[in-house]
């Protein structure tokens, strides 16, 4: 790690999130109370997009995860070692599925979410993350938390991932121990194979 790196602020001031609407029970009529109710229901199914999002990362389903990122969508994930930075779904999909392959296993997380909605048609959500990351024919692990923070967009319907970014709390990383045995891998029966490293 860089000593000369600026410290990231993981504060919704200087990641730019803004109040969202009040979750307060409206005094009107039918009408209100049915926008209230849609609310809410837009908040489950911005929970849901985020937790497809990681089963289908972690089973390399890249044809339904592109079904969740809008195709101008912009990525950008910093670990300790790493950067992916993309500023479309399709480069996001590509790297997806060079990484999670047969010599792979992901395990990546979400909870305590901070969903903002800011109008019928965008939102804002704050993400705890846990993951874990396997490269079998590396022996390598990874092993870690952060905060994602991604903006939603509701097209024709349905919610959208409009753009998403983390940053590292914490990442730990190195060779896997030998005496871990495998005894079931999803990726390994199921995945794409590994690209070569050439």
């Amino acid at each position: 790690m860089s000593k000369t790196a600026p410290r990231p602020t993981i504060t919704k001031k200087a990641m730019g999130i803004r109040p969202g609407l009040p979750l307060n029970v409206s005094q009107g009529g039918i009408e209100e109370l049915r926008k209230d109710v849609q609310r809410l229901m837009d908040i489950e199914a911005i929970k849901q997009l985020k937790h497809a999002y990681f089963r289908c990362i972690d089973s390399c389903n890249v044809e339904e995860m592109g079904e969740l990122f809008l195709e101008d969508a912009t990525v950008h994930y910093i670990g300790g070692f790493y950067e992916w930075k993309f500023d479309s779904r399709a480069e996001l999909l590509k790297a997806v599925g060079e990484s999670f392959t047969k010599k792979a296993i992901g395990h990546h997380n979400a909870h305590t979410p901070e969903i903002q909605m800011l109008s019928e048609t965008e939102a804002t959500g704050l993400w705890y993350f846990c993951d874990d990351m396997y490269v079998l024919d590396l022996d390598f692990h990874v092993t870690g938390s952060g905060i994602y923070f991604d903006e939603y967009e509701k097209r024709e319907g349905r919610w959208w991932i409009r753009s998403t970014k983390y940053h590292r709390l914490y990442e730990w990383s190195g060779r896997l121990d030998e005496a871990r045995k495998l005894s079931a891998h999803y990726l390994g029966q199921f995945g794409p194979d590994q690209p070569s490293r050439e």
